[in-house]
């Protein structure tokens, strides 16, 4: 049992504030966890906010510490635990990877306690999550290049007990735009060990879990970040951690099963016609491409109907790179009640 786990078992409301050592710098300077952990007046469930994955995203951490930073010990019937970063490095170079091996953290668990830096801030995380969390929300954002209103990522994982319905249950209470269940072996997504998610590795531990877009990264954006906090609310009264604060609600979610990237195949300037969050039929123009000699050299229409998850708002392209995130096949999902907690 990790030091967070010890914490919460002990007896009485209290908040401990404190980080778990990873590892040390040529300098001497630590690498390590920060962390804020909630005790409740009562015992209950574990509710896990984890802010940050990549070094530049931003909305998910402000988001859980505004949130943690509100609640009274006294008044909860269980816990919550922020993590508000598991890459510090990658954050203090805001960057999405670490400087220091270049390796993608949310490609690097179940990680290594004796690997590369990434492996081993990876392995320390989620072995204090094991045992302990109830459910983890793996907050993240869009790459700083694109706009994109709030959505959620999911993955199934066959041997783990968590149903996908339930996770659909907690995804509704963050009003997403789309909830997109992603192909673990990451076909027509991203390339890499997609596996190697902080979530998907929940998952495999009997942990329900999922991915929270928080629009954009580099920067603040108020409107997700409220969105996240009020989400948190409906998820804690669920769990029935909190009794105050924003109800849960029973509704519809539009749950994405394919989605594909758009590319640019000629370089220039990059001129959006759709916006992000936006549905749109086929042939509708995504957006056109000119060159710096005033010549539209792409005109980037769409085969079929589609939602755009994500826009680029850089105009600067180069061939090969993306334009914009496009769900290629949807349904709409009535979700349940959420079911009630486990036992503690």
């Amino acid at each position: 049992m990790g030091r967070i786990g010890e914490f919460l078992r002990g007896a009485g409301p209290a908040i401990e504030r404190g980080a778990i050592p990873v590892g040390s710098m040529a300098s001497g300077m630590p690498v390590e966890l920060p962390f804020v952990a909630v005790r409740g007046g009562q015992r209950g469930a574990t509710l896990w906010l984890h802010g940050q994955v990549h070094g530049d995203e931003i909305n998910g951490m402000v988001a859980a510490l505004r949130f943690v930073g509100a609640l009274d010990p006294a008044a909860l019937t269980g816990n919550v635990v922020v993590t508000p970063t598991g890459n510090p490095q990658a954050l203090d170079a805001r960057r999405k990877r670490n400087p220091y091996d270049e390796l993608d953290l949310d490609q690097s668990f179940p990680g290594s306690a004796r690997g590369m830096i990434s492996e081993r801030l990876a392995f320390a995380l989620l072995d204090e999550m094991r045992g302990t969390a109830d459910l983890v929300l793996n907050l993240h954002t869009l790459n700083p290049l694109f706009d994109a209103r709030p959505y959620a990522v999911y993955k199934v994982h066959a041997q783990s007990g968590v149903e996908e319905n339930r996770l659909l249950s907690y995804i509704a209470q963050f009003e997403p735009n789309v909830a997109c269940r992603m192909d673990v072996g990451g076909k027509g997504e991203l390339p890499g060990n997609i596996a190697g998610a902080l979530d998907y590795q929940c998952l495999a531990l009997g942990i329900p879990a999922f991915m929270v877009e928080l629009g954009g990264g580099s920067r603040y954006e108020a409107e997700p970040v409220a969105l996240a906090v009020r989400g948190f609310e409906r998820v804690a009264r669920a769990l029935g951690i909190l009794s105050t604060g924003a109800a849960p609600e029973p509704r519809r979610v539009r749950r994405v099963t394919r989605r594909s990237w758009v590319t640019a195949d000629h370089g220039g300037l990059f001129v959006p016609e759709i916006a992000a969050g936006s549905a749109f039929e086929a042939g509708a123009c995504l957006g056109r491409v000119m060159d710096l000699h005033a010549r539209i050299v792409q005109d980037a229409r769409l085969e079929k109907r589609g939602i755009a998850i994500a826009v680029r708002r850089d105009p600067v392209v180069h061939t090969g790179e993306r334009l914009a995130f496009i769900a290629n096949e949807w349904d709409e999902v009535p979700t349940e009640p959420i079911p009630p907690r486990r036992s503690a």
